[in-house]
């Protein structure tokens, strides 16, 4: 048993530190569960994304934004990048979050989301702290 743990967890390292050309890896594929995937990304706010911006996403490509925040703030160790694409041609971006820290009783971090928008870039920095049922909330 022990075995097998030491290599799942190795696998996954290996895994997050690998240079994939693009290809998905396990931060890029992590999606939150079907039954908290709507609360986790609601509870976003938005994320940290410049509204301006944000008004130029369809629906899609701001879940997806919104997924790739979660998924930095989540599970990807400080200044891994998870990347995501949008449906629409020239949309794209990545996140990532710098090293947990507590406030009170919460983990906190701060982190960055770049935006290219056919072109155009934006890069937005926030904090977003995690609440008890495992979703992340921006400070405003």
């Amino acid at each position: 048993m022990k075995t097998a743990i030491w290599v799942i967890s190795s696998m996954l390292i290996v895994a997050g530190c690998a240079n994939n050309a693009g290809q998905p890896n396990v931060l890029n594929a992590f999606v939150p569960s079907a039954g908290g995937k709507n609360s986790v990304i609601t509870a976003l706010n938005g994320g940290i994304i410049d509204p301006a911006v944000s008004a130029t996403l369809n629906a899609e490509d701001r879940i997806k934004a919104l997924e790739a925040e979660y998924r930095a703030l989540e599970i990807a160790p400080s200044g891994q990048i998870v990347a995501w694409q949008g449906s629409q041609k020239g949309i794209s971006g990545e996140v990532y979050a710098a090293q947990p820290y507590e406030v009170g009783s919460q983990n906190c971090r701060q982190y960055v989301h770049k935006i290219d928008n056919r072109g155009q870039m934006t890069s937005t920095r926030g904090t977003a702290c995690r609440n008890e049922d495992g979703s992340w909330t921006p400070l405003v």
